[in-house]
């Protein structure tokens, strides 16, 4: 910290009392959810759990869905905490051909997680709490793009912006790629179009599979299912880094892309 920098100020008594009042509400929030699922919540049971009167909840919460955004936030902290952790945990020497690629360890991470806490992982991609919406680019929002970033890390690590831009995909509509180059620069927005479609692509597979599994529709597996779900990100993973050009040499023009395939009849 420089001199010029003011030093940050100590939290009152009671701002470290109100601090961890809402951790202990959230903790019985979160410990109602796995015991009854998300659409149990109640905030007269909660408050009860903890000895205090609803009223005393709203001091720390003014409302529902202001602890419904806390809970979604935190799952969505945790979720991504442990995706890192996943990456974080791959030892630096194992020889590259050997290893299995950092974006399968993060997905990985991604499904034990939700395996885990099948509860809580039912409140971020169950069906919708109703009567709840999310405020709009709140902290539910910046929490996901949080995730979102290790996800494009650990994909396109080693990759130029040009690669990225030549990355062979099917031909984009023009609305559709002027609708991802407007998505926020702290989402996917500093990602070229394709690179953009290319991950989001590659979420909805890798989460299709998880949800398949959370909810129990993959149960006939038994203990096969994470050996289908490695088997699966591998190929993606391959078939999403086949799609990128190589690197011009240097002092070389790009590679040319691939040109588009035309999309099938039945596309």
């Amino acid at each position: 910290m420089s001199p010029e920098e003011p030093a940050a100020a100590t939290p009152s008594l009671r701002q470290r009392r109100r601090a961890v009042a809402r951790q202990e509400i959230l903790g019985a929030a979160e410990q109602q959810i796995v015991e009854q699922g998300p659409h149990a919540l109640s905030l007269r049971a909660v408050a009860r759990a903890l000895g205090m009167t609803v009223q005393a909840l709203y001091h720390y919460f003014p409302s529902r869905d202001d602890l419904v955004t806390a809970l979604i936030t935190k799952a969505y902290d945790d979720l991504a905490d442990a995706v890192q952790a996943a990456v974080d945990a791959v030892p630096e020497d194992v020889p590259e051909d050997s290893a299995t690629p950092r974006p399968v360890v993060a997905a990985e991470g991604y499904r034990r997680w939700a395996v885990a806490h099948p509860e809580r992982f039912q409140l971020l991609y169950g069906a919708p709490l109703r009567s709840y919406r999310a405020p709009a680019d709140g902290p539910t929002t910046h929490a996901v793009r949080r995730m979102t970033k290790v996800f494009q890390r650990e994909m396109f690590d080693g990759f130029t912006p040009a690669q990225l831009a030549a990355a062979d995909t099917r031909a984009l509509t023009a609305s559709f790629r002027a609708h991802l180059e407007r998505l926020p620069q702290d989402g996917l927005g500093d990602l070229p179009p394709a690179a953009a479609s290319l991950l989001l692509s590659a979420w909805g597979h890798m989460h299709g599979l998880v949800v398949l599994e959370v909810f129990g529709h993959t149960s006939f597996l038994g203990d096969h299912q994470g050996e289908l779900f490695h088997t699966a990100m591998r190929d993606m993973v391959e078939g999403i880094h086949r799609r990128i050009p190589a690197a011009a040499p240097s002092g070389a023009a790009p590679a040319p892309a691939s040109p588009p395939r035309p999309a099938s009849p039945s596309a």
